[in-house]
């Protein structure tokens, strides 16, 4: 009798309700599938074993349940067991009923009375009142958990939001930088942060072509990938890139702090610019046009410089693109007297080659590089245009002249231009003396 006893006790402090009843026991594991991804209306009981209201409405609850079996679903968390589930959903006392209905991340308190005939007729009731939503148009449905946080925000159309089912697809098994953050609807951080990480995110994805993502994950409803990453409280940001373990971001929680962070994450992955010949019109205006500034470098004509000479030049580009790669800058090159009319539009025409110019093809205003074309040269001259210093003027013409189509350089040392050849055998030269005389 005594061991009887005892097991009795125990069944009551561990659990108030048993595989046996219609009631369905949740917990963090299962909450996510059974309750925000379904299809049907949820009444759910948040209780603790030792809590003496809750062992009053147990019998109550599982006559509802049982009532309601096939028409509302009916379930209960141990809140005192798993704490985590009851404070996403605000549970500060027991027991606590929410229903969760047509938007199951906006879950509405029950305030009726406590018997089974009182919660059967609320669950009627609420079923009745999302019926009738449904069929008069003004409810989408349920939502599966899976909307972002404001339907046809069109701000936030480029925050990419995260479920469990699509996170392995598009983070972990992608080639690019993602910013993502774990957030709770009901977070007031959140909600502060909303309109910062939706400006940001429209700006990057512009500014790194997509290269760098930024994403947002409901970690109310996608339990699974907070429990993954330890997420503990809202929001948490994470950074994800390709072979390497997520790293928490830090940083500050405005536009231009996410945006500074972004871009800098992309510059330490992203390869240097490429430097582009200007073969044709194509080709200077799809860069001009593509970035902040453009930088055209007017090298000399190969026959004075030779292949060797002329790598030397691009080496030195080169280095400078990739230490200036942050900025996102363009970067051209054209051999001397190929593109006259875009010279005298810069302010070069006809000499003092190597020349440089940094153009804004959106104002059609340039700089030109004042100091020698060498690394500390450029360097100079960059550094001063990337904190806003240096005098500009405006592009002859107000807009980039004719491009001429030319073929690309083939990477050889020049050669002078074969001359006919001239047969002076026929020709008097001393009768040619004196008629000129």
């Amino acid at each position: 009798v005594l061991g009887t006893v005892s097991c009795t006790l125990f069944l009551a402090v561990n659990g108030l309700y048993s595989a046996s009843d219609d009631v369905i026991e949740l917990t963090p594991t299962n909450f996510n599938k059974e309750v925000i991804q379904s299809e049907n209306l949820w009444l759910v009981e948040f209780y603790a074993p030792w809590c003496g209201h809750c062992q009053r409405l147990t019998p109550e609850w599982k006559k509802a349940a049982t009532a309601l079996k096939g028409v509302v679903k009916v379930g209960a968390v141990d809140a005192d067991k798993h704490q985590s589930l009851g404070g996403q959903y605000g549970v500060r006392g027991f027991p606590t009923i929410k229903i969760f209905g047509a938007n199951k991340n906006k879950a509405e308190d029950y305030q009726g009375g406590r018997t089974s005939d009182a919660i059967v007729d609320a669950a009627l009731s609420a079923l009745r009142s999302l019926v009738k939503d449904r069929l008069s148009g003004r409810s989408g449905g349920y939502s599966s958990g899976k909307q972002s946080r404001e339907s046809g925000g069109g701000d936030k159309k480029d925050v990419i939001e995260l479920t469990d089912d699509s996170f392995d697809k598009n983070v972990i098994n992608s080639d690019d930088v993602w910013m993502v953050e774990f957030y709770a609807p009901w977070c007031g951080h959140c909600k502060n942060l909303e309109p910062e990480w939706a400006a940001a995110a429209t700006e990057v994805k512009e500014q790194t072509k997509g290269k760098v993502k930024l994403a947002a994950v409901d970690a109310t409803v996608n339990q699974m990938l907070a429990g993954r990453y330890g997420i503990r409280g809202f929001p948490t940001i994470k950074i994800f890139q390709k072979g390497e373990d997520p790293v928490d971001y830090d940083g500050g929680r405005t536009r231009s702090d996410i945006i500074a962070r972004a871009l800098d994450l992309f510059s330490d992955n992203a390869p240097p610019p490429e430097l582009l010949e200007i073969i044709s019109e194509d080709v200077l205006k799809s860069t001009c046009d593509a970035h902040q500034l453009c930088i055209i470098s007017v090298l000399p004509h190969i026959l004075d410089t030779g292949a060797s000479g002329r790598n030397s030049y691009l080496d030195v580009m080169l280095k400078m693109a990739e230490k200036y790669k942050k900025k996102m800058w363009g970067w051209l090159w054209t051999e001397a007297g190929a593109q006259s009319d875009l010279e005298s539009s810069l302010g070069i025409g006809g000499f003092g080659y190597p020349a440089m110019a940094a153009v804004n093809a959106r104002k059609m205003k340039f700089a030109l590089l004042k100091g020698s074309f060498s690394e500390q040269g450029i360097n100079e001259f960059l550094r001063e245009l990337s904190v806003g210093r240096g005098s500009t003027a405006p592009v002859g013409g107000g807009a980039f002249p004719k491009i001429h189509s030319v073929e690309p350089w083939d990477g050889k040392d020049g050669e002078l231009p074969v001359e006919d050849d001239i047969d002076l055998s026929d020709v008097d030269l001393d009768d040619w003396d004196k008629d000129e005389l």
